[in-house]
């Protein structure tokens, strides 16, 4: 079964080098910065200042752009893009705020931007970068060890504490997303802030000592009731709400009995592989569907349409 042309995942296939050699030398960042052709983008918690152009909208800043509007802000190195830098900047809540106002800017999340499509996709993963980035920094003022403000050095890639020595790096937490699969059937399950009629793959954290492949086990019976074998994994996703790895996978089921953690999840149900199908396309009568091709749930789903019982070999 063929669903049509592939569409791209969000926030993946950056184009940055990210220069990790050249982020312990502070001249080079702050001549890095100083450059004309150096580009900033804009953060805020989880919104992102975007630039109007005509009837589309740009997320890098010049130099001069950002001086005009958060002079001595909070930034870190993001890379290289042939030989220019990008950077990651945290804008004040107020300095957002006062800018929403101003015809010139439109103010709004990252989720909105990769769905709605409002900026290039080359400007996606540079984004997750920066706001995972800058979301770790703005919780991390202080040594967990110690207590003591710490320091940002190597261009925001590390915290240093100078009372007792401590070295802090941003961290990424590993999460399972996975598509459990039964013959021609697919297991979705929908958490209570899912938009109305969406369905997706059961997730979950990777635990200390644990393989991808338990967790993706482990995961699937405690949310759903239901015992796998084979897993596969599929891609992985960089997704930065807050700042996760998401690691896809598929996942051979055993048992067909649902038993619902209504803790975790509203609802979890089987659905065959043409009802899949319609979800995906938008075409199911009932107007179920699938997270948008941004998210990596649509990709597994789609894969395992398309393939079946291939997506393990």
């Amino acid at each position: 079964m063929s669903l049509g042309p592939w569409p791209h995942l969000g926030y993946v296939d950056s184009k940055l080098d990210r220069a990790a050699v050249r982020r312990i030398d502070p001249q080079f960042l702050t001549a890095c910065a100083a450059q004309e052709t150096c580009g900033f983008y804009l953060v805020s918690g989880e919104m992102i200042l975007l630039k109007r152009a005509g009837d589309t909208f740009d997320p890098m800043f010049t130099s001069k752009e950002l001086q005009a509007i958060a002079p001595r802000s909070e930034r870190v190195f993001l890379g290289l893009l042939r030989e220019a830098g990008r950077f990651g900047v945290s804008l004040p809540q107020e300095t957002v705020e006062a800018l929403k106002s101003n015809e010139r800017y439109h103010v709004t999340d990252l989720r909105s931007i990769a769905v709605q499509g409002l900026v290039a996709e080359d400007h996606l993963a540079p984004l997750a970068e920066a706001k995972a980035l800058l979301h770790w920094h703005a919780r991390r003022h202080y040594c967990s060890n110690c207590g003591h403000p710490t320091e940002v050095v190597q261009g925001g890639w590390r915290r240093d504490c100078p009372h007792c020595k401590a070295q802090h790096f941003p961290r990424t937490d590993p999460v399972v997303i996975m598509l459990a699969v039964r013959g021609e059937f697919c297991l979705l399950g929908r958490q209570t802030r899912f938009v109305s009629g969406m369905w997706s793959c059961l997730a979950g954290f990777v635990e200390p000592g644990e393989t991808i492949e338990e967790a993706a086990r482990r995961e699937t019976l405690e949310e759903a009731g239901i015992r796998c074998g084979r897993v596969r994994y599929f891609a992985s996703q960089p997704w930065p709400f807050p700042s996760s790895l998401m690691i896809g996978c598929h996942a051979e089921a055993i048992s067909e009995d649902i038993v619902v953690d209504r803790d975790e999840l509203e609802d979890v149900r089987w659905f065959s592989r043409d009802e899949a199908a319609a979800m995906l396309m938008r075409t199911h009568p009932d107007g179920l569907g699938t997270p948008p091709p941004v998210a990596i749930a649509h990709h597994i789903i789609r894969a395992w349409v398309e393939k079946g019982d291939g997506v393990f070999s």
